[in-house]
């Protein structure tokens, strides 16, 4: 419940969970009640109703998020040239003992090139990405591995340790991926 003139700032509140209830006080007033899971009530009563309507949504859909690290993954193994020229995907979450790596390409020199793919590129991305050249570089058949650090933005602590460890970085952009036009403003 927040004040007229100070709504930044509530006047009350119920912490979670709590439920209402709808309770008739008199046939001019409706009095609804929050009760919380400790027994503390809010009561609030209804002197008057402006407007009262319902409408029919249909079926919530639940929470569709867009841009998450699985759709990178899927747009860059549609897309591998965006590696670089020459690059064909060996496959999408190569297993290794400690997890799998987002995506297992060649390069144009048919070099082994294992790349993780973040939203925001971090620190423990780049650790992450260690352990799995690490352990990939163990294997004749694949080694020597190339790594390569791809998220749509990455830290500058990142990029400096990718660079110091030999691991290229790139920054992805979705929108481009994805083949749409951004709504960003341009000069050209």
């Amino acid at each position: 419940m927040h004040a007229d003139d100070r709504a930044y700032k509530p006047l009350n509140w119920m912490s979670p969970p709590c439920w209402l209830v709808e309770e008739s006080a008199d046939e001019a007033h409706a009095l609804w009640v929050v009760t919380n899971k400790t027994g503390e009530q809010l009561r609030i009563t209804i002197d008057e109703i402006e407007h009262d309507s319902s409408h029919e949504l249909g079926v919530d859909p639940g929470l569709i998020k867009d841009g998450v690290e699985a759709h990178l993954q899927e747009l860059l193994a549609e897309h591998v040239e965006t590696l670089g020229p020459g690059y064909t995907l060996v496959r999408r979450e190569y297993p290794t003992a400690i997890g799998p790596v987002d995506l297992l390409c060649r390069d144009a020199d048919g070099g082994t090139v294992a790349v993780e793919i973040k939203r925001r590129g971090e620190i423990d991305g780049v650790e992450q990405l260690t352990r799995y050249l690490e352990l990939l570089n163990r294997d004749p058949l694949l080694a020597p591995v190339s790594g390569v650090f791809a998220a749509q933005q990455i830290k500058p602590q990142a990029k400096t340790l990718a660079t110091d460890r030999g691991i290229r970085c790139l920054v992805l952009d979705y929108d481009a991926l994805r083949g749409t036009e951004s709504n960003e403003f341009r000069l050209f």
